[in-house]
């Protein structure tokens, strides 16, 4: 999988190396903060399923249990992870299977504009399906060689690299194909429908026509 060019930026450090730019109103973060709504869910390998549905091309629904799903061709997308809180982590490396797999394996309908994708206690989150299909977007399974911990979402989180990290829910259990585009968990609560850091897209009062769906 293609590695995301780095932004650089003209600012230097000490040494005269440049450092990468961050979107506006970004910070570097040397952690990794823990943020989600709601409590931690138990993974539980014999009830858990992964699965594609909606307006997919043979209007089937497409199931994977979890030794089906990481069996799936292993991958991995160095990017970073910018949040809306402000914080922004560089550099990490995502370990998993991209989004572009699943889309191979159930291809979606020919009408398919976004998708839903649905995560542990109902919780979701909508994208155009070209910020899905991204090169960089992935559902890891690992940060930097190590699985990821459940606070961090582990068996399963989607990482979409260019977009806010709410973008990209933790506990995934699905992808839902749309031929319209509906809001999400968080976007139904204020944020913006889009999400795109470089923009700096974080609230619903800041989208223009085109950005949300149709009323």
């Amino acid at each position: 999988m293609g590695q995301p060019v780095e932004r650089e930026s003209g600012e230097r450090d000490s040494g005269g190396a440049a450092q990468p730019e961050l979107p506006p109103g970004q910070r570097v973060q040397r952690g990794w903060p823990v943020t989600h709504y709601g409590p931690v869910p138990k993974f539980r390998s014999e009830r858990w399923e992964f699965r594609v549905f909606g307006a997919t091309a043979d209007g089937e629904k497409h199931c994977w249990n979890h030794e089906e799903f990481t069996a799936l061709p292993y991958s991995s997308v160095v990017a970073d992870l910018h949040c809306v809180t402000k914080f922004s982590m560089l550099g990490a490396e995502w370990g998993g299977i991209p989004a572009r797999t699943i889309l191979e394996a159930a291809p979606p309908a020919p009408e398919v504009t976004h998708v839903m994708v649905w995560a542990e206690y109902g919780f979701s989150s909508n994208l155009r399906l070209a910020d899905f299909a991204s090169d960089g977007t992935i559902f890891a399974t690992h940060k930097d060689g190590e699985l990821l911990t459940a606070e961090h979402g582990f068996p399963l989180r989607l990482v979409v690299p260019h977009l806010y990290a709410w973008k990209g829910p933790k506990w995934v259990r699905g992808v839902e194909y749309m031929t319209a585009d509906r809001r999400g968990f968080w976007e139904e609560r204020g944020y913006h429908n889009v999400g795109d850091p470089w923009r700096e897209q974080r609230y619903s009062y800041q989208e223009e026509p085109g950005d949300g769906p149709e009323l």
